[in-house]
């Protein structure tokens, strides 16, 4: 998505109140603090947030979700009798990878790009939403409705920081998930299933090769069945267009151990680990009903595959489902016309690709809490790789669009 110009506008308090200056440094100590996921590494930063907002005069609350590792959230407390807005972002990120050519620590700042681990996936919109809330308090604009940011650990695991907080009671009316969408407005996202499927095959040591069935051979019909199936669900092109399957790893080997140090002998063991993307009117039982179809199918074109197909089940967590908001839902006019006002520029809105194949929060939030909102956050291009990195401009206009977002919500 190209960025345009920023609509700048004169006399206008709110948006006045905005401090890009102070919005970039918040950013740059984000990624400064390392923060994996899984490790109790966000906790830092947490506490770092939950003075920040103290900062601002906002009510603050710190959970721990699991031991050493804790939700940040605050409250900007409204005048009453407005909508509720939570501006919801993960501060857990991925580990660097290979390929880096800065110091994914640094948080250096380049050719109009702040770069650093996170900073699409997803610090920068996280930095954005303390920057709106810093709006209304230097304006001194008041809501009606509570705006509420909810800094959470754990969603590359699983969304355990989301799912502590609706446990705790702390929802609201609406909300905006902050993933990098390059501030597309994604109305729809995929669920996401972790399938294993297995194949059984015969072995015999490689003098005997003729008596065997390998597993390896077998699994690479299944492969090339999967990778040209069709999974059932309804027949609508958006919803199926969230629909996806990637396989991610391969192993073989001698018993379900997978003992890999005899390569004489044939390999009767092998699992492949596969992420399906699935839509809405699907499940995790549709899903798993497909391939087992398919895989019977082969089975009866070929007698020697022999299959067993597993979903990953999530201990704690609940059944992955999609996430889908009308598109004339009140919260979605009002992003794009945040968005509108924002950028300058028309909202792409809907299923946009690629983000509809993430998963995020915005699904707890909807099925568990009740809620209603979008997927909308800075970044997106630069997104998991390296040298991650995300455009200055946009993330200034991720702090207009969120400004702007809240002041419609909650007023």
């Amino acid at each position: 998505m190209a960025l345009l110009p920023f609509a700048f506008r004169q006399n206008d308090p709110l948006l006045d109140g905005i401090d890009d200056d102070a919005d970039l440094t918040v950013l740059r100590q984000m990624i400064q603090t390392k923060s994996y996921s899984g490790s109790g590494e966000e906790s830092a930063l947490a506490r770092i947030m939950i003075g920040h907002m103290k900062e601002l005069g906002l009510e603050t609350r710190i959970i721990e979700v699991e031991p050493d590792r804790f939700n940040a959230v605050g409250v900007l407390r409204g005048t009453g009798g407005g909508t509720s807005l939570m501006l919801n972002g993960h501060i857990d990120t991925n580990p660097v990878g290979l390929g880096w050519t800065v110091d994914p620590f640094e948080a250096l700042v380049r050719d109009e790009m702040v770069y650093g681990i996170g900073v699409s996936n997803m610090k920068a919109s996280c930095a954005a939403f303390l920057g709106a809330a810093r709006a209304f308090v230097r304006s001194g604009v008041k809501l009606p409705g509570d705006l509420v940011l909810a800094y959470v650990v754990g969603e590359l695991q699983g969304g355990i920081g989301t799912l502590k907080l609706i446990r705790e009671g702390i929802t609201a009316d609406t909300f905006i998930v902050g993933e990098p969408t390059d501030l597309a407005i994604v109305t729809l996202h995929a669920a996401s299933l972790t399938v294993e499927v297995s194949t059984l095959g015969v072995t015999r040591h490689l003098s005997k090769m003729e008596e065997s069935v390998s597993a390896l051979d077998t699994m690479v019909l299944v492969i090339d069945r999967i990778k040209s199936m069709a999974f059932t669900g309804p027949s609508d092109p958006e919803l199926a267009s969230v629909r996806r399957v990637n396989i991610g790893s391969v192993r073989a080997g001698l018993g379900r151990e997978m003992h890999d140090w005899r390569p004489g002998q044939v390999p009767d063991f092998a699992t492949i680990r596969m992420s399906v993307r699935y839509g809405p009117g699907q499940s995790e039982d549709t899903v798993i009903e497909d391939i087992e179809r398919e895989m019977s199918a082969l089975a009866g074109q070929d007698p020697r595959v022999r299959t067993e197909v597993h979903a990953r089940k999530r201990e704690g967590l609940p059944p992955p489902r999609a996430f889908q908001v009308p598109p004339d839902d009140a919260i979605v006019s009002a992003a794009i016309r945040s968005y509108e006002r924002a950028t300058g520029g028309t909202a792409p809105v809907g299923a946009v690709a690629p983000y509809r194949y993430y998963g995020s929060d915005a699904s707890h939030l909807q099925h568990l809490a009740g809620m209603s909102g979008v997927v909308c956050g800075a970044g997106g291009k630069y997104n998991t790789m390296p040298d991650e990195r995300v455009e200055l401009s946009q993330f200034r206009q991720a702090t207009r669009l969120y400004t702007l977002a809240a002041q419609s919500i909650c007023g």
